[in-house]
């Protein structure tokens, strides 16, 4: 089926059986994805009385209880309520959930630490005028990236001077293959987050920043609709599927 979508006096069309999914699956077990030391998901029947939620164990039906940790087990997205005092929830905060994005794919540069990041460098460049989310994929690529252990390994982060230029010009989303935007361990400054929410100053409470995500290397650069999907968790983050349509040209 063909839709249109509306984003700065601009219409786009794309067909909606024409996709990529760019999620991490949440499997029980330590067949994931992981970041910061989180506990592996764990898939339980549940169980009360004589009744189990497990057909294979002789029960009606199957009913399980889910233990996970969205901001280590899988594709996510989050809200400023991750980093604020305040009390606010990806499923209050995310109101909009067709977007028009842009992907790009950047190589990390080595820093003087030795550590790798995107600098704004990278993106000071592109022409945002008509984007409000940005998809970035990390080079090397390859699926290794649904089930990498990056607990420890302090991996790629982002520039605070990028999120803070994307904000500046208007990305209220953000989409990456990384765990994180900022550094494992900074001692709690967050400094990309705080600068892509412009907390606590004036936060952005519509804008979200979706970590853990797999871009395959068929999703070419470019302009895409994005559609952000969330369970409606109230809480600072919930497992999410991203989804890019191919814009139809017109």
């Amino acid at each position: 089926m063909i839709f249109t979508f509306q984003s700065n006096n601009k219409t786009f069309a794309f067909d909606s059986s024409r996709f990529f999914d760019l999620s991490t699956p949440i499997r029980n077990g330590d067949n994931n994805v992981n970041a910061y030391f989180l506990n592996h998901p764990k898939f339980e029947p549940f169980r009360a009385g004589g009744f189990v939620g497990s057909v294979e164990q002789g029960g009606a039906c199957n009913c399980e209880d889910i233990t996970f940790n969205a901001h280590g087990n899988g594709t996510h997205t989050e809200c400023v309520g991750h980093i604020s005092k305040e009390h606010h929830t990806i499923n209050t905060c995310l109101k909009s959930f067709y977007h028009h994005a842009l992907v790009i794919t950047v190589k990390p540069e080595k820093r003087d630490n030795g550590d790798y990041w995107i600098p704004h460098t990278a993106i000071e460049q592109l022409n945002f005028e008509t984007f409000d989310a940005l998809v970035l994929r990390t080079e090397p690529n390859s699926d290794e990236k649904l089930t990498h252990m990056y607990s420890g390994t302090n991996p790629t982060y982002l520039d605070p001077a990028l999120t803070g230029l994307l904000a500046e010009k208007g990305i209220a989303h953000i989409v990456l293959d990384l765990p994180s935007v900022d550094k494992e361990e900074d001692g709690g400054a967050l400094l990309a987050h705080r600068a892509f929410w412009s907390y606590p100053d004036a936060p952005r409470l519509n804008a979200t920043i979706t970590e853990l995500a797999y871009i395959p290397n068929e999703v070419k650069d470019g302009e895409y609709i994005l559609n952000l999907q969330i369970a409606p968790f109230e809480s600072d983050a919930s497992p999410s599927k991203p989804i890019l349509y191919p814009i139809i040209a017109q």
